[in-house]
Parts: structure tokens; C-alpha cells; sequence
């Protein structure tokens, strides 16, 4: 048996939000301590204050999130909140795991999240392994990092989750262990389960011009396409399909034109934030060298339905189990191009998921590896997990 409470709250003191989500939790689970809490905060946020606030009334500091860029419920969303989760189950067994200096040891971070996993120790245990992961992704590599840790756990975990927020800043982001939140680092909660946890992900983009061959990159920099600055191809494709790109504030332009790299018959996507002087352009996670790319276009009805098939997929790898809740991600940047249209994402999904409720954020990138789901990181890209009863 499973139980499982959602959460959101308004406040913007951080110990007063952490004890009225903890109340409403744990009125959630009829008064019962949970065995695992899941949580995302807004950057207005005290993290540690509001960690501690929530693990003392409730009763639980076996804690796993990150900051976020806008919280949602399936009956609400905005931005400045915080929205959680919490579990407690006879059929779950949770740990956090953490791993920090993502950015000078990327690989050494996924090892030592996963040294945490209980799941590798004891065989037998449970049959389906899966984790939430949330990572600082402006520390970057966190590509390598999802690749490491798969290698680490045997390729015998599925994964969901995304990169941590900070409200649309981009300056810094937090994960968080406990009552503790961390830069520079990426924190897992395992779960071990005797039923299955279902995992969909899915984006509504399509490929809008010529593929083009990465000639140059450098990390999360897009340096060259065919030989030429990255910043001329933006210009060529705005010119040719008739939409305004000033190079000064280009995120109008890359909010409804973001870069495709093509894998199989799938692209992985990538946001574009910026423009270097030298005609380069700052991107949300890495683009790799010696790719071929597209630039994308998508429509709100695209996105919309994106959303309702990672949720179909998610519900059908639970091979007909009962769902008791979901949590949802979807990159800031589609937030950012929907306004309020993004509401309808949400309640398409709310309507597929129902009776069951859902709590998620928008984070800077997503990350899923799961079977027959595109693995990786990825931006602009729905992903949902759906838990048994």
C-alpha cells in the first residue's frame, strides 16, 4: 500500500511555508510521517530555513528536490511558490544520494550519488528501480552526468527528473539533500519499488529549415554552424520565415526557435539564451561537435498535446497499476512562450492522471532515461512520472 499527498503553498516566509506544507502533507496522509518528501521552491526562497522548517513538523528529513522556476499542482500554478510531495509506502524504500563539484568532476558526482543506492547492494529487494534526479544544470555536463550515472548503476535504473531553477535568472541554482541546499551539484532519491513506476517524456517540436552540421562547439557554447558564426544562421532563418531577431535580445526569437539535434528520428532539443560578441550562442546545456542540427518551431496546441502523450506513455508503463500521484516537468522556456496557456498543458494532464493528483515544476532542462523513452537531458520537453497506489 501506497500513500502519497501533494502540497502547494503561497507563502513567502520560508519557515511558515515549511510548516503549512508539512500540515497539509501530513493531513494528506491522514497524520502519518512520511517516508520520503519531494519539494520545489521559487528563488525567493530561504531554502534551508524552509528544509528545516518542513522536516520538523514533518516528522521526515529524507528530503530530495530543487529551486525551480514556477510551481504547479494540478490545481494551480505560478511562480514564487513552493510545491511538494510526500510518499509512505509498504511497497517503496527510498535513500538520497549526492554528489557535488559537478562542474570539475561530473563523472566523480554521478559515482558518488550512486554509491548511496541501496538497490546495488542488496539483490532481490525490489524489481524496479528508478530515481528522481535533480541537478545543478548551470554547472553543466549534466549530459555526462545522466551517462555516468546509468554506468554506475548497471543500466538498471530509470531516471526522470531535470535541472534545478532559479525563477529565470540563470545565475544560480540549488539542489537539495535533507535540510541542506547545494550549488554545483546533483541529488537522486532512489526508489525501490515492488510495482511498476511509469516514466513518458515527449515534446511538441518539429524540424523548421536545413539541417546543419555543428562545426564548432565549446560546452553549452554553439560556436560555428557550416563554418560560419552560429549568430548567422538565427539571422538567415528569421529573414527567410519572416520573424524579427535583434541580436541585443534575442529571446523572443529563441523562445519559438530552438535547436534540434537529431538522433535516430528524434530530436533532443537545446535552448539558445544568448549571443557572444564573436557571433556564438549561449545555450541551456551542451551542443555537441560534429552534430547535425535543425532549428525548431512548435504551436501551444503542439505543446499541449506533447504533454498529454508523455503522460499516456507514463501511464502505460505502469502495466495497468493504479496510479496514486504524478509528478510533472516542463522547461521554463515553455512556460515563458505559452503565458497562460501553459495552464491548459497542465489541466491536460491533470484530466488523464485523474483521480490521481500531480505536483511538478519548470526546470532548466529535463532529464529521463527509462525504456522506450529518448534518454538523456533535453529543453522544452514534458516529462511525467506516474507512482502506484
Amino acid at each position: 500500500m501506497t500513500d502519497t499527498a501533494c502540497a502547494v503553498c503561497d507563502l513567502l516566509d520560508s519557515r511558515a511555508a515549511g510548516h503549512a506544507l508539512a500540515a497539509d502533507l501530513r493531513a494528506g496522509l491522514g497524520g502519518a510521517v512520511p517516508d520520503a518528501v519531494i519539494v520545489f521552491a521559487s528563488a525567493q526562497h530561504d531554502y534551508e530555513r524552509l528544509l528545516a522548517a518542513l522536516a520538523e513538523r514533518s516528522g521526515c528529513e529524507r528530503i530530495a528536490g530543487a529551486s525551480s522556476a514556477g510551481e504547479f499542482s494540478n490545481g494551480s500554478m505560478g511562480t514564487g511558490r513552493v510545491s511538494a510531495m510526500a510518499i509512505r509506502s509498504g511497497a517503496m524504500r527510498f535513500r538520497v544520494g549526492l554528489g557535488e563539484a559537478v562542474a570539475t568532476d561530473a563523472r566523480g558526482a554521478a559515482r558518488r550519488v550512486a554509491a548511496a543506492f541501496s538497490g546495488l547492494q542488496r539483490d532481490g529487494a525490489a524489481s524496479h528501480h528508478s530515481a528522481l534526479v535533480m541537478a545543478d544544470a548551470l554547472a553543466g555536463h549534466t549530459e555526462a552526468m545522466i551517462d555516468e550515472l546509468t554506468l554506475a548503476t548497471g543500466g538498471n535504473y530509470s531516471f526522470f527528473g531535470g535541472g534545478a531553477g532559479d525563477d529565470g535568472a540563470f545565475r544560480k541554482t540549488h539542489v537539495f539533500a535533507g535540510t541542506k541546499a547545494y550549488s554545483d551539484a546533483v541529488v537522486a532519491l532512489e526508489i525501490l519499488s515492488e510495482r511498476p513506476i511509469g516514466i513518458g517524456a515527449a515534446h511538441g517540436w518539429q524540424d523548421a529549415g536545413l539541417p546543419m552540421r555543428v562545426t564548432e562547439a565549446d560546452g553549452m557554447r554553439l560556436v560555428s554552424l557550416n563554418g560560419a558564426p552560429a549568430v548567422d544562421a538565427f539571422a538567415d532563418h528569421a529573414a527567410a520565415t519572416g520573424q524579427r531577431f535583434d541580436r541585443g535580445d534575442p529571446m523572443p526569437f529563441f523562445l519559438h526557435n530552438v535547436i534540434g539535434i537529431r538522433s535516430r528520428s528524434q530530436y533532443r532539443l537545446r535552448v539558445p539564451l544568448g549571443v557572444h560578441e564573436d557571433g556564438s550562442i549561449a545555450c541551456a546545456a551542451a551542443v555537441e561537435g560534429g552534430s547535425v542540427v535543425c532549428l525548431m518551431r512548435t504551436s501551444e496546441a503542439s505543446a499541449i498535446e506533447a504533454a498529454q502523450r508523455a503522460t499516456r506513455a507514463a501511464l502505460a508503463a505502469m502495466g495497468g497499476q493504479r496510479v496514486g500521484a504524478a509528478l510533472v516537468f516542463d522547461c521554463v522556456a515553455t512556460r515563458l512562450r505559452m503565458g497562460r496557456a501553459f495552464e491548459q498543458e497542465l489541466r491536460g494532464c491533470g484530466r488523464l492522471l485523474a483521480p490521481a493528483p500531480f505536483v511538478g515544476c519548470n526546470t532548466y532542462g529535463q532529464i529521463v532515461r527509462a525504456e522506450g523513452q529518448f534518454g538523456g537531458f533535453h529543453n522544452c520537453t514534458a516529462v511525467v512520472c506516474t507512482l502506484p497506489a
